[in-house]
């Protein structure tokens, strides 16, 4: 079988070069070439230089329908404004879309359904092996334990990340919230400021932390009286949220359109 060919759009971020790099060393794919946005300084520059893996005569495009038109699959990590485009070029040219960006609203969530419909989809918040696991057991326990354990998600993340709370922990607020059959919207306790008097039963709450060069750190606490069950993932590099991508990508390969998560791509869907 020919090695699947993956594109990445916003090549020359962390994101984009870390993609770059563990694609040159996985076998079953190789890189067709990289994208960033117009006028951007490394347009031009070879892309395998740009990761740090030696040129491979494959120059930083500004046509992302280029790639899209040369690519067995694209992998996205970009923002959500570039996802409606992105998207909208998945669904054109049926091409394998592998999406990593979060802040998604209902525009993009619609986006990814239409191009779902052409082409096999796969996003998640979270691309680890480790945070799906943590996602099926938040549900698990969250079903198991009674509503008197409050449950609280605490996040941390790198300076420059620009949506909180993050997307991995809106999607350990839904396992929860599905636990106990409720919708996070209902529960979610977001902020806390001044006086705001005693906990409200029932919710769900998230707190944010930035700072330095932590690549993701989630804990999900549940609560009660005289007792606490923390369960808690770390995320020591970008390269594990690089290999699930490409793992996503390869699993993709042959699949019917239609909309995957990570839980499909691990075996984990019924769980």
């Amino acid at each position: 079988m020919e090695a699947l060919g993956i594109g990445i759009v916003g090549c020359a971020g962390r994101m984009g070069r870390m993609v770059a790099r563990v694609i040159d060393e996985t076998d079953g794919c190789e890189l067709a070439g990289g994208t960033e946005f117009a006028g951007a300084p490394v347009i031009g520059q070879d892309l395998g230089g740009l990761a740090g893996i030696g040129d491979k005569g494959l120059p930083v495009g500004d046509d992302p329908a280029a790639l899209f038109a040369a690519a067995d699959a694209v992998i996205d990590f970009t923002t959500p404004a570039a996802l409606l485009v992105h998207a909208g070029l998945a669904k054109e040219t049926r091409t394998i879309y592998v999406v990593g960006t979060t802040g998604l609203q209902a525009e993009h969530e619609a986006a990814l359904a239409a191009a779902a419909a052409e082409t096999a989809v796969m996003q998640a918040a979270n691309m680890s092996l480790g945070v799906n696991l943590l996602l099926a057991l938040v549900e698990q326990v969250s079903a198991a334990l009674s509503p008197d354990y409050d449950i609280e998600i605490l996040e941390m993340h790198h300076r420059h990340k620009v949506d909180a709370p993050s997307g991995t922990a809106l999607a350990l607020g839904r396992a929860a919230a599905a636990g106990r059959g409720v919708e996070l919207d209902a529960v979610a306790q977001k902020a806390r400021d001044g006086v705001t008097g005693p906990r409200r039963a029932g919710d769900i709450g998230f707190a944010t932390l930035r700072g330095g060069d932590a690549a993701g750190e989630h804990s999900v606490i549940f609560a009660t009286e005289g007792e606490r069950l923390e369960l808690t993932h770390k995320a020591g590099t970008r390269e594990i949220f690089a290999r699930g991508a490409i793992r996503a990508a390869l699993w993709c390969r042959g699949k019917p359109s239609g909309r995957y998560t990570m839980r499909d791509v691990l075996g984990l869907a019924g769980s």
